[in-house]
C-alpha cells in the first residue's frame, strides 16, 4: 500500500468528527505533507517511539499509540499468565496528549488481560525505570519525547530489568507490532473502569519516597562536610522533575536555593524555554539572570521527563559558564572517586561505564584511581545494561554516563537520572566551598593534572524523509572512502561498528583516531533527524585543543556537505 493509499485508507476509517480526520482533510491538496505523515510508519525500536503528534501513521497519535500497544501486549501474553499477573507500571510526562496516552496504553493492556500500574501525575523518566524492578512487573512504559521540542511525544518502553529493552526484546515487540491492523485488531477498555475492576492500580506517593530515599542513599558526604549554605539556582524546564528535584534539595538540607519560577509547573508548550532540552544554553537564559541577581555559583536543568540534567558554573570572573555533558561527567567521576578513596570505601573492583563517544580524559581518571572504564553503544540501555553482567563478574558498579548530558549513579536505577545526578553536583560544589573551591576551579584542575582535552560535539539537522536518506547517502560514502589524514593529520586507527566490534554490538558508527592525541567519531542520531559528530583532543593548552578540533571539525564536514 502506497503512501496515498494509507491517507485515503485513514480518512475511510475516521469517523466524521474525529479531529484527527479534520486534519487530514485540511492537507487534501499538499501531497509532500501526505507524503511525510504516511511514507513510514512510525518505527517501535529500542528507544521506543518518538515522533510529532498528529494524524499518520508516521506521527504520535491515539492510533499509533494504541497499535505499539497491542503489539507489546500480544508480546507480554506469548510469555504467559504468570508475565500478564506481573503487569505493566506506567508513567507520562507534561507534554500534549502524554495523560491520555498514558490511560490509552492502560486501558489496553486491562482489555488484553495485562495489569497496568499507573502514576496518577508526571513522574520522571529514572522513577519509572526504577518502579519496573521494584514492582517487579515485566515491563513499563513511559509516555515522553524527552528533550524534544514542543510538537512531539513518545513512547519509552522498559522490560524486566528496569533499563530500556534490549535489541533483542525490541525485536520481538516490533514483529507483533507489525501485525496489528491499528483500525481493527487494538483491544480497549475504559480507563475509569479498570480502576474500578483493580485491572489498573493508580500507585501511591509512597513510591515517591521510597525512590528518593533511594536517590539520597548514595550521597559521598553530608552535614558539616558540605557548605549547605552555597547558592543554587534549579529549572526543570517546565517537567517532571520539579518536585522531586527540589524534595531532595529540601531532604539534604539545602538552604539558599531558588527555582526559576516560569519554569516551575507543567507547560506543554515550553513557553519560557522554547527548546526544552538542557543541552542547548539558550535553555539557562532566565537561570542566568536569576543567578546573576542571586549570586548563583551553580546553575542546574533537567530536561522534560527528568533524565537528562546539565549545569553552568561561574567563572573566576564572575560569567556562567555552561558545560558540556564530558565537563560534567568529569566533575561527577571525580567527585566520585575521590569521596570513596577519601572515606576508604572505594572498592578494589570498581567499575564505570562510558559511551564510545564519550571523552577517554574520563578513563585515565578512573585508571589512576584503580578503577575499570568500560566502553558501551551510546543510550543507557546499552551503558546501564551493563549493570547485571558487571555485578555477575564480580565489579561493584560505581557510576556510568554518557556525552548527552545522561549520568546514572545508582545501580539500582538503570537509566539516566537528574535527580541524582542533580544531587552529587550540588553536593561536590557545597563539599568543594567547604574548603575554599569553586566547581570552575574543580574543572580546571583536572585538566591540569589529566590534561588539557577539548570536546566538541556539533550535529547537523536534516529533517523528513529527504533529511534521512541524505545522512544514509552520508555515513555511506564515509564509510566507502574512509579518509587516511584529516586537516594534515594521519589518521592511525579506524573502528566501523557496523558488524559489531569486541564485546560491542553492531551500530552504525564510525570511529577514527589521529596520529595528534586527536579522534573523532560519526553516527546518525536514533531518535532525532540528526547526523551527529564527536570530536576530542588533548594537547598543550586548553586553547590549542580548541583550535585543533576546529580544524578537524571543518575539514569532516567538508567531505559531508560534498555529499548531496
Amino acid at each position: 500500500m502506497n503512501y496515498l493509499e494509507k491517507y485515503q485508507l485513514w480518512l475511510d476509517s475516521l469517523a466524521e468528527d474525529d479531529p484527527l480526520r479534520k486534519e487530514l482533510l485540511s492537507i487534501k491538496d499538499d501531497d509532500k505533507e501526505i507524503k511525510e505523515r504516511f511514507f513510514l510508519d512510525l518505527s517501535f525500536g529500542t528507544a521506543g517511539l518518538r515522533g510529532k503528534v498528529g494524524a499518520g501513521t508516521n506521527m504520535m497519535n491515539s492510533y499509533t499509540v494504541g497499535k505499539a500497544t497491542q503489539g507489546i501486549a500480544d508480546y507480554i501474553i506469548s510469555y504467559g499468565q504468570e508475565a500478564m499477573d506481573r503487569g505493566v507500571v506506567i508513567a507520562h510526562d507534561p507534554r500534549h496528549f502524554s495523560h491520555e496516552f498514558c490511560e490509552l496504553t492502560a486501558g489496553i493492556l486491562a482489555a488484553n488481560g495485562i495489569k497496568a500500574y499507573v502514576y496518577p501525575g508526571l513522574r520522571t523518566t529514572p522513577q519509572l525505570a526504577w518502579s519496573v524492578r521494584r514492582l517487579n512487573t515485566i515491563a513499563g512504559i513511559n509516555i515522553t519525547a524527552s528533550h524534544n521540542p514542543k510538537v512531539y511525544n513518545g513512547y519509552k518502553a522498559y522490560w524486566e530489568d528496569g533499563c530500556q529493552v534490549s535489541s533483542s526484546v525490541a525485536d520481538g515487540m516490533t514483529e507483533c507490532i507489525n501485525k496489528v491492523d491499528l483500525f481493527k485488531d487494538v483491544k480497549k477498555s475504559d480507563f475509569d473502569e479498570g480502576v474500578k475492576n483493580g485491572m489498573i492500580t493508580i500507585l501511591g506517593p509512597k513510591y515517591d519516597r521510597e525512590y528518593l530515599d533511594l536517590v539520597e542513599s548514595i550521597a559521598i558526604h553530608s552535614g558539616d562536610e558540605l557548605d549547605l549554605d552555597i547558592p543554587l539556582v534549579f529549572t526543570p524546564l517546565n517537567g517532571a522533575s520539579s518536585v522531586p528535584f527540589t524534595t531532595m534539595l529540601r531532604d539534604r538540607g539545602f538552604r539558599n536555593w531558588k527555582i526559576v519560577e516560569v519554569q516551575k509547573d507543567p507547560d506543554p508548550d515550553f513557553t519560557s524555554v522554547g527548546y526544552p532540552n538542557p543541552e542547548d544554553p539558550k535553555a539557562f537564559r532566565i537561570s542566568e539572570e536569576i543567578g546573576k541577581e542571586f549570586g548563583a555559583e551553580l546553575s542546574m536543568a533537567c530536561d522534560p521527563d527528568g533524565d537528562r540534567f546539565a549545569i553552568e558554573l561561574k567563572d573566576d570572573e564572575g560569567n556562567y559558564i555552561p558545560l558540556n555533558g564530558n565537563q560534567t561527567g568529569y566533575l561527577l567521576v571525580n567527585y566520585i572517586l575521590e569521596g570513596h578513596k577519601t572515606a576508604g570505601t572505594l572498592p578494589e573492583n570498581g567499575a564505570m561505564v562510558k559511551s564510545i563517544v564519550t571523552s577517554t580524559m574520563s578513563t585515565k581518571m578512573a585508571e589512576a584511581y584503580g578503577v575499570k572504564m568500560f566502553e558501551s553503544l551510546t543510550g543507557f540501555k546499552n551503558i546501564c545494561g551493563q549493570i547485571p553482567w558487571l555485578q555477575e563478574n564480580g565489579y561493584e558498579y560505581l557510576f556510568g554516563y554518557e556525552e548527552s548530558v545522561g549520568y546514572a549513579a545508582c545501580p539500582d536505577i538503570r537509566d539516566k537520572d537528574g535527580i541524582s545526578a542533580g544531587m552529587l553536583v550540588a553536593e561536590a560544589a557545597a563539599y568543594y566551598r567547604k574548603q575554599g573551591k569553586t566547581l570552575w576551579n574543580v574543572l580546571n584542575d583536572l585538566y591540569d593534572k589529566y590534561g588539557h582535552f577539548n570536546e566538541y560535539e556539533p550535529n547537523m539537522i536534516l529533517e523528513g524523509l529527504d533529511g534521512a536518506d541524505r545522512i544514509k547517502r552520508m555515513m555511506s560514502y564515509v564509510r566507502n572512502n574512509l579518509p587516511t589524514e584529516v586537516a594534515g593529520y594521519k589518521v592511525v586507527k579506524v573502528i566501523d561498528y557496523i558488524n559489531g566490534y569486541e564485546n560491542i554490538p553492531a551500530s552504525n558508527v564510525l570511529r577514527f583516531f589521529l596520529e595528534n592525541n586527536s579522534w573523532f567519531a560519526i553516527r546518525p542520531s536514533g531518535t532525532e533527524p540528526k547526523i551527529k559528530f564527536y570530536f576530542y583532543t588533548e594537547q598543550e593548552t586548553n586553547e590549542k585543543a580548541k583550535e585543533v578540533n576546529l580544524k578537524i571539525k571543518d575539514a569532516i564536514y567538508e567531505i559531508v556537505n560534498s555529499v548531496e
